[in-house]
């Protein structure tokens, strides 16, 4: 899901010329990755991950560091309760990729293009392929941006936590929460 977005957003970051030169660094203040539930069959609703951090290195090879400790869902107790019984006190996720720099050389400020990306998310112990479709817009000669062109969508059993979804829900006390979830990305690099 992210090491998809991540990888893109690298590879953007290094078209410039001289690009290759120097690595890229995720800027958090401007970047964000959000994901969306549904509870109760019709309440939906956004969180996100603040204190992204991430880099791509000269040679592609791109990493982005998810803080699952930085989850925000606009309710203190359901931060704390997704950090405890979802994520299991883990601190971060990863996702990882690698990049094609000679692919973005041409990508000039102002420009943009449509890449697909295979990415892998580490999360909790195991690794989770993911694949999409990115947007990326070379913002400047020492920025790029990369957002998803869709939305992607994980599964809460491809993620291993359907065991800490079910104790939220009783926690909540909620009649249902969905177990496919849609994730977006926006990420800055810059040099």
């Amino acid at each position: 899901m992210t090491r998809t977005l991540l990888s893109a957003a690298f590879a953007l970051c290094l078209t410039a010329t001289g690009a290759l030169a120097q690595d890229w660094t995720l800027n958090p203040d401007t970047s964000r990755l959000a994901f969306g539930s549904v509870k109760n069959h019709n309440i939906g609703e956004v969180h996100t991950f603040e204190g992204l951090n991430g880099t791509v290195s000269r040679d592609g090879n791109v990493v982005v560091e998810i803080p699952l400790t930085g989850v925000s869902t606009n309710i203190d107790i359901r931060n704390e309760r997704l950090g405890e019984h979802v994520f299991a006190g883990a601190p971060t996720a990863t996702l990882t990729g690698t990049i094609d720099m000679a692919e973005f050389k041409s990508l000039r400020p102002g420009k943009s293009d449509i890449i697909e990306m295979d990415a892998v998310l580490s999360f909790l112990g195991q690794d989770v392929d993911v694949s999409t479709e990115l947007f990326v817009v070379r913002t400047s000669a020492r920025s790029v941006m990369v957002t998803t062109n869709d939305m992607v969508m994980l599964t809460t059993e491809d993620l291993g936590i359907d065991a800490g979804i079910d104790i939220l829900q009783q926690l909540a006390n909620l009649e249902d929460i969905t177990r496919v979830t849609p994730v977006t990305i926006r990420f800055v690099f810059e040099r």
